[in-house]
């Protein structure tokens, strides 16, 4: 008898288990409202190297973006636009072992929120909408995509740090004068961090929630 009542109470128990698990994904539900603020303009600057490595790194010292910010509905949701963005500046240009590199933005991008923690204080999402010509010494080629990021509300730190299948090379421009070194099935690869501030001076915080 007490034999059955133990695996009774092991059976029930692993039950519950399984219906706990079962149950916890749906309760972590995505944020579908985001509430930026302040809302209204900004300015990034790049807090060490910012690098963009297609087969081979090119590192950029300096880099800076502006835009604008705003509260929005939805998920995945645009909490932000990046209208400019520079790399790399005439006295201080980006690099690479091919020569200098100018990497001229087609914008706007987009800062793209998915996912908050309450807890940390952090986003996660891409910046999407990429697109940028890139041209290292002789060797030019297009860059599209996303690059996945996270945003610290305690920092204000846009951290960019794409995988691999983000970004493309894309064959419409295809590359031109790249030879094996970056072609159509190069993945590049974008990783670096801006400090962002509003432009009343203050850290922008993005807080994500479900009603």
């Amino acid at each position: 008898m007490k034999k059955t009542l133990r695996r009774t109470a092991v059976v029930a128990g692993a039950a519950t288990a399984a219906f706990a698990l079962t149950l916890s994904p749906a309760s972590a539900a995505p944020s579908t409202v985001w509430t930026v603020t302040p809302t209204g303009s900004y300015t990034a600057t790049n807090v060490g190297n910012i690098v963009l490595t297609a087969t081979i790194p090119m590192t950029c010292t300096t880099s800076s973006a502006s835009g604008g910010m705003a509260s929005t509905t939805g998920n995945p949701a645009t909490v932000a636009t990046i209208n400019a963005i520079n790399f790399g500046t005439s006295g201080a240009p980006c690099t690479s072992v091919l020569g200098n590199v100018t990497t001229t933005a087609v914008t706007p991008w987009t800062v793209v929120a998915q996912d908050y923690t309450a807890s940390t204080g952090v986003t996660k999402g891409y910046i999407g909408n990429v697109k940028a010509n890139v041209t290292a010494g002789a060797c030019k080629f297009t860059v599209t995509g996303k690059a996945t990021s996270t945003y610290t509300n305690s920092t204000g730190i846009l951290a960019v740090s794409s995988v691999s299948g983000d970004l493309a090379v894309s064959s419409n421009p295809a590359p031109v004068n790249c030879g094996a070194v970056v072609t159509t099935a190069t993945k590049p690869v974008f990783k670096g961090n801006y400090a962002i501030k509003a432009s009343n001076g203050v850290t922008p915080a993005i807080v994500g929630s479900n009603p």
